[in-house]
């Protein structure tokens, strides 16, 4: 029992730095020369440096891990013993904090620019990356759970594998991450961790399996960083090469708060 514990603490340290990594692999914005750049042409390369091909092997490793516990290997016997492990420590655990933990990265960006930190893209494109992401997100994983047909580790219903929650923690960290990664390291650091974070309370709670979340992680990641890849085509397309003007700031007026908002297109 010692020897397995040892080794699964050894996989969520190798899950987390495979998260750690996909940050560092996006996290270093291209640096101008200093000898003629100016404060302008600085910012004119913010959301010129969409993700690399070479940015996606991570999530393609993290996925294809979770494809191979479909088959009856040493991947599926992690699984099988992870959750033995879990349940026998911790029999009655029940939070459901990651049904809302999920969000959190996504509710960052936006918290962020109503304190007046402005990331990559404005509100409205940020707005409509994040729901592109949410949709290559949303349809991937339910095509696949509908495939997969893995029953859950409480035997709830059989869409198990991937990990719904996990993916939508993995693409709205990976959000954060593209919009704020010129501005400091560590907010994508954040977001990864409140991800990592969710994942491993989909398997606490015995909704998941770890290759559930493994793979949950990857999709989630990927999607993000596709929407990335094609906004600026399908923006292009839409709106051609009008500007948006808008703005957005948060209010108080009769005893309620909230958030006006106003543009032109």
């Amino acid at each position: 029992m010692k020897l397995f514990s040892h080794l699964k603490i050894q996989f969520f340290i190798l899950l987390t730095s495979f998260t750690g990594f996909v940050s560092a692999q996006t996290i270093q914005p291209q640096q101008p020369d200093s000898t003629t750049a100016s404060p302008v042409s600085v910012m004119k390369l913010r959301g010129q440096n969409p993700p690399t091909v070479k940015s996606f092997i991570v999530p393609a490793v993290l996925v294809s891990y979770g494809l191979l516990s479909l088959g009856n290997n040493a991947i599926r016997t992690l699984d099988f013993n992870t959750r033995a492990e879990l349940q026998e420590d911790h029999p009655l655990f029940a939070n459901h904090v990651d049904n809302y933990l999920q969000f959190a990265p996504m509710v960052a960006v936006y918290g962020l620019n109503l304190a007046g930190v402005k990331g990559k893209h404005g509100v409205v494109d940020q707005t409509a990356l994040y729901l592109l992401s949410f949709g290559i997100m949303g349809a991937t994983t339910g095509t696949i759970k509908r495939l997969a047909d893995r029953p859950r580790p409480d035997g709830s219903n059989n869409y198990s594998f991937p990990s719904g929650h996990t993916a939508n923690a993995f693409a709205a960290a990976e959000f954060l991450n593209q919009e704020y990664r010129d501005v400091s390291p560590w907010i994508g650091y954040a977001g990864y961790t409140v991800a990592t974070a969710t994942g491993v309370l989909r398997m606490y709670n015995n909704k998941h399996w770890v290759s559930d979340v493994v793979a949950g992680a990857g999709i989630g990641i990927a999607s993000t960083k596709i929407a990335y890849l094609i906004y600026p085509h399908l923006r292009k397309l839409v709106i051609g090469k009008q500007s948006m003007q808008y703005s957005m700031v948060p209010m108080y007026q009769q005893k309620a708060a909230g958030i006006a908002f106003s543009g032109t297109f």
